[in-house]
């Protein structure tokens, strides 16, 4: 995201990425920011940010979580900020396609003639209302915690992926031992989410 800023804005990197930081922060999405001060393109940005050639020969999954994903009660519905073709092309690539019932990317997330994705609230409660599903009977898997936060405000229960959280992205500086209020367990990997 910080290359294509650079490119499309042009502005240098450590602009490119304060102005990521500042519009993910803001606004949940750095897309959303971007669409809104500098007037990029939504498919655009999608596109040039989520071709990654050769992305199935980098990305690798253990069997251990496609068993503990296999054994998972309930429906699996991944919800993503990414544009679904990607979605599906990591699926794929993990061999967890199967395993979901549906995905749920960026460009589906528009609600009043916008988009709306993660961590906006009425757009979970809508997810959850298309999907016939009472927010308390849902839980979401996730790695950044203002997502949880915001699932957590419509009744779902949270569950903080910690296996990806890294030294740079939202994240960072956050203590992996403390679990804050709004996040009912942490765990280190799918396999997990059975204990």
């Amino acid at each position: 995201m910080t290359d294509y800023i650079v490119r499309h804005l042009g502005v240098d990197r450590p602009e490119a990425d304060r102005l990521r930081g500042l519009y993910w922060a803001r606004y949940g999405a750095t897309l959303l920011g971007l669409v809104r001060h500098h007037g990029v393109r939504v498919d655009h940005f999608l596109q040039e940010t989520h071709s990654l050639p050769g992305l199935e020969a980098l990305v690798h999954s253990h069997a251990h979580d496609l068993a503990a994903l296999r054994r998972l009660p309930g429906r699996k519905i991944l919800l993503t900020n990414a544009p679904e073709v990607y979605a599906r092309r990591v699926l794929k690539a993990l061999g967890l396609q199967r395993l979901f019932e549906r995905v749920i990317g960026f460009e589906s997330m528009r609600m009043f003639g916008q988009h709306r994705p993660k961590p906006d609230t009425r757009m979970l409660r809508w997810v959850c209302a298309r999907q016939r599903l009472a927010p308390g009977r849902c839980e979401l898997v996730e790695d950044t915690l203002v997502h949880q936060k915001a699932a957590r405000a419509v009744g779902m229960r949270t569950v903080w992926m910690q296996r990806w959280v890294g030294q740079h992205g939202p994240e960072a500086g956050v203590r992996l031992r403390r679990r804050p209020v709004y996040v009912d367990r942490r765990v280190a990997g799918l396999a997990s989410l059975m204990r």
